[in-house]
């Protein structure tokens, strides 16, 4: 599935089973609140913390579906804002290329 292909998907599922767009706002909430819920995750699986009981599921299974509710949310801002994620991702792709070609390689921090 393309970028394109899930927004599409987004749009269609939107507007048949879950009524409507939320507003911008309440959107944007709802991203910080799945990004929060990834970023918990993580560091429980990668980080120092630990899980309060045990957990039963696979923990890639759970990782995988967070990053798919930040994205399902993430797709949502950007049809009710008219913004093309195909263009935006090829877009910022080659800006981080022009700006940053050389950068990375020249940093001594994340030679080996």
């Amino acid at each position: 599935m393309t970028i394109s292909d899930a927004q599409k998907k987004v749009d269609l599922w939107i507007k048949t089973i879950g009524v409507r767009y939320f507003n911008e706002l309440t959107n944007l909430a709802m991203l910080t609140e799945e990004v929060g819920e990834l970023a918990r995750l993580i560091a429980r699986i990668y980080g120092e913390q630990s899980f309060k009981q045990a957990i039963t599921a696979d923990p890639k299974k759970m990782l995988s579906d967070e990053m798919a509710d930040v994205l399902f949310v993430l797709i949502c801002l950007a049809n009710q804002m008219d913004i093309d994620l195909d263009d935006a991702l090829e877009k910022n792709l080659d800006k981080k290329t022009n700006r940053d070609s050389l950068r990375h390689i020249s940093n001594e921090k994340l030679k080996e």
